[in-house]
């Protein structure tokens, strides 16, 4: 007989929050896998439950040389259950390997649904919910994450990032260069904490404020591309943009093609827009 792996939600703030069946989890697992071993052992006397299995360490710097220990308890029999300080496992967290390592082995994977940031976001963003996708954290490089804004500037779904607080300023305003200043967002600042706050507005004002100083766990949310209108585009503002894409490490036949894509317009009438774009002999 196989084990079973188990994928815990933990309050991403407020511990009343934590699932139900977290505690009987907790209390009954073989061996209990942990991002931060002493988060957990808060988060057990918050709970008033002990755990009776061995508790080990399982976090970005040791998880791909822990899986294989853990895959063999699994494939024993072990029931092995797995938390991250917040949230669900697997989600910019500690988990994939270890999921993907039972999943090959036919062990048995079943999750104990709980609280997630992405979510909560998005629920309070006031942004259009019904179609996004969970971007996590951006490259802390500038010309990366120019890169990486660059490749969604177009999509028309929201978008849901994490990001530090010492570096959510310099984001947003990269992400107001890359999406426009004036694109809808919102952060998300400590939630379900003593000091929640969610913030709107357009990316260029929070990025004014996010100068000040943000303290805290961070979600940014941010509205989808707007509808393309062929019509409203002219040569100038689509070469500008090929342009911005080139500046942000795109080949220029990578960048017409991601333009002609997001806009809806015919690659040959972005590509006629690029040469008219350019200098003539003699002018600059």
């Amino acid at each position: 007989m196989t084990g079973t792996l188990v994928l815990a939600g933990t309050p991403i703030g407020d511990v009343a929050d934590a699932p139900p069946r977290l505690a009987a989890e907790l209390s009954g697992a073989d061996i209990v896998a942990a991002e931060d071993t002493r988060r957990l052992r808060r988060l057990t006397q918050a709970l008033g439950v002990q755990t009776t299995g061995r508790v080990v360490s399982y976090f970005e710097g040791n998880e791909a040389a822990r899986t294989p220990e853990l895959a063999d308890a699994l494939a024993g029999g072990a029931r092995v259950l797995l938390v991250t300080d917040a949230g669900m496992p697997s989600v910019s967290d500690p988990g994939y390997r270890l999921v993907a390592a039972a999943v090959e082995r036919g062990i048995a994977v079943t999750a104990v649904p709980g609280p997630s940031a992405v979510l909560t976001a998005l629920a309070l963003s006031g942004l259009p919910v019904d179609r996004f996708c969970f971007e996590g954290f951006l490259p802390r490089k500038a010309g990366e994450r120019r890169t990486r804004l660059a490749e969604v500037a177009g999509e028309r779904r929201t978008l849901v990032y994490f990001e530090a607080p010492h570096r959510l300023a310099d984001t947003l305003t990269a992400m107001a260069e890359a999406f426009g200043g004036d694109r809808r967002a919102a952060v998300c600042r400590e939630l379900t904490k003593t000091y929640e706050e969610v913030r709107r507005g357009p990316l260029a004002e929070l990025a004014e404020w996010a100068g000040a100083g943000v303290r805290g766990e961070i979600t940014v949310v941010v509205a989808g591309a707007p509808a393309p209108d062929p019509t409203a585009l002219d040569d100038a503002e689509l070469a500008r943009r090929v342009a911005a894409r080139e500046e942000a490490g795109e080949s220029r036949k990578e960048a017409i093609a991601a333009v002609a894509r997001t806009t809806g317009v015919r690659k040959r009438t972005v590509f006629d827009a690029v040469v008219a774009a350019k200098p003539r002999p003699g002018e600059r």
